[in-house]
C-alpha cells in the first residue's frame, strides 16, 4: 500500500469515527423521591423553572398503585406496573419463594429473583450501550444475570453533591468506556415530606436546596463537549399527602389475629391474607371500618392495574385521602406526611421535567404516566423493546419528533 492510499484510508476511518461519535446520544434520568407535582409552584426553583422555559414540564406524572417508593421506582425502570414487575409493595410475601421481601432487608433487596421484567439498564447493556445507576431500586440486584456497567450499593447518607460528582466522572470517561444511560436517585424531599408535611416551610426550603443540586448538575453538563447530545429527564416516584394523628384507623381494633395468615404493608396501604375459614369474618369486619377502601384481589378496580400478582395476598386495604392506617394502637402516627394512596389522588402525583436535543422547547405537557418513561428512554437511545405496559404513543408529545 502506498503512502497516499494509507493516508486516505486513515482519513476515511477518522471521518467514520467522528460521525459515529456525533450520533451517540445520552440520557440522564434523575429522581427526587417524594417530589410532589406542585412543589415548584410554592418554592424558589430557578433551575426547574429554566428547564420548564427551555424544555418540557408536565402538569403531573401519575404514579402506579400503590404509590410507594420501591414499586414506582422499579416501574419507571421496567415500564411495567407493580403487578407485573414483581415489586407490589415495599414489603410483600412471595408464595413461590415462601419469603418476605422488605426494603430494610439488604439480602432480599439484592436478590434478583424477586424482580421481574427487564430493567432499562439491562436492556441497554444487552444492545451494546453502557449504563450506570446510582442507588436506583433494583440496580443492586443481579437481575437476569445482568447489571449495569456501573452501579452503587445504597448508602443513605452519601452526600448529594458527591453523587453528582460521581456521575460527572462517569461522563468524563473516554468515549468507549462512558455510559450513555445514567439513572441517579436522591431520597429527598420524601424524608422531609414525611416529617414535616407537604405544605411546610421545611419542604419549601428542601425543594430550594434540591434545585441547587439540579443546578450543579445542569451547569456541569454544559461544560461537557458533547452536552448537545444529552437528554435530561427529572422525575419522581410519587407525591405526598398531609396526615394527622387525629385521623387514624387501627386495623387490629376490628381484625382478630386468629383470622389472619399475615398482613403486610405500611401506612396507608396494607395487603392481607386470611385463613380460608375466616374469610367472611374478615370481610364483615372490614365493612364496618370508615375511611378506608378494600378489595378482594380479584375485584381490585381495573384502573389500578393491581391484583394479578399472587404476591398481593387476598385483600388490599387503602386509607382514604389524609387518613392513616396502623395495625395496633401502639403504632403512632407521629409524622405529618404519607404516600401510598389511590393514584387518582392528585397529592400522589409526581413531577416530570425534560430538556435536551430530543425534547420540545417551552412545552407544557398534560398528565403523563410513569410507566411510559421506559419506552421514552428506549426511543431516545434507539433500543428495541418487548411488550410492556408503557407506551411511547402516550408520551411522545414531549418529543420534537417521533417516527
Amino acid at each position: 500500500m502506498n503512502k497516499s492510499n494509507y493516508i486516505f484510508i486513515l482519513f476515511f476511518l477518522l471521518i467514520i469515527q467522528n460521525i459515529t461519535s456525533q450520533e451517540k446520544s445520552y440520557v440522564i434520568l434523575v429522581s427526587f423521591d417524594g417530589f410532589r407535582w406542585d412543589y415548584c409552584n410554592n418554592s424558589l426553583t430557578p433551575t426547574f423553572d429554566s428547564i420548564e422555559t427551555n424544555g418540557v414540564r408536565a402538569k403531573s406524572m401519575k404514579p402506579s398503585f400503590p404509590t410507594k417508593t420501591f414499586p414506582n421506582h422499579y416501574t419507571i425502570a421496567t415500564g411495567l406496573y407493580p403487578d407485573n414487575n414483581g415489586i407490589v409493595h415495599n414489603t410483600f410475601y412471595d408464595p413461590d419463594k415462601n419469603q418476605v421481601y422488605r426494603i430494610s432487608d439488604r439480602t432480599k433487596v439484592k436478590d434478583g429473583s424477586f424482580y421481574k421484567g427487564t430493567p432499562i439498564w439491562n436492556l441497554a447493556e444487552e444492545q451494546g450501550i453502557k449504563s450506570a445507576t446510582f442507588f436506583w431500586v433494583g440496580s443492586e440486584a443481579n437481575i437476569q444475570n445482568k447489571q449495569a456497567s456501573f452501579w452503587k450499593d445504597y448508602e443513605h447518607n452519601f452526600p448529594f453533591k458527591q453523587r453528582v460528582d460521581t456521575v460527572l466522572k462517569w461522563l468524563e470517561l473516554p468515549e468507549k468506556e462512558r455510559p450513555q444511560l445514567i439513572l441517579l436517585y436522591f431520597h429527598e424531599p420524601d424524608s422531609h415530606g414525611h416529617k414535616h408535611g407537604p405544605n411546610s416551610k421545611e419542604i419549601e426550603n428542601k425543594v430550594q436546596y434540591l434545585d441547587s443540586i439540579l443546578n450543579y448538575l445542569t451547569n456541569s453538563l454544559k461544560k461537557l463537549e458533547y452536552n448537545d447530545k444529552i437528554d435530561l429527564i427529572v422525575t419522581s416516584d410519587h407525591g405526598m399527602c398531609p396526615v394527622s394523628s387525629e385521623r387514624v384507623v387501627v386495623l387490629k381494633d376490628y381484625l382478630k389475629d386468629k383470622w389472619l395468615v399475615r398482613i403486610l404493608g405500611s401506612n396507608p396501604v396494607f395487603n392481607l391474607s386470611y385463613k380460608k375459614e375466616y374469610k367472611d369474618s374478615v370481610l364483615l369486619a372490614l365493612q364496618k371500618i370508615n375511611h378506608i377502601q378494600f378489595w378482594e384481589r380479584e375485584n381490585i378496580p381495573k384502573r389500578l392495574h393491581y391484583g394479578a400478582s399472587d404476591r398481593i395476598g387476598d385483600i388490599s386495604i387503602v386509607a382514604d385521602s389524609s387518613w392513616s392506617i396502623v395495625l395496633n394502637k401502639s403504632d403512632k402516627v407521629n409524622y405529618k406526611g404519607a404516600h401510598g394512596y389511590d393514584n387518582d389522588n392528585l397529592d400522589m402525583h409526581a413531577i416530570f421535567y425534560a430538556i435536551g436535543p430530543s425534547f420540545k422547547k417551552s412545552y407544557k405537557a398534560g398528565e403523563l404516566l410513569n410507566i411510559d418513561i421506559y419506552p421514552l428512554i428506549a426511543h431516545l437511545l434507539n433500543l428495541r423493546i418487548d411488550k410492556i405496559d408503557g407506551e411511547l404513543n402516550r408520551i411522545k408529545e414531549v418529543l420534537l419528533e417521533v417516527e
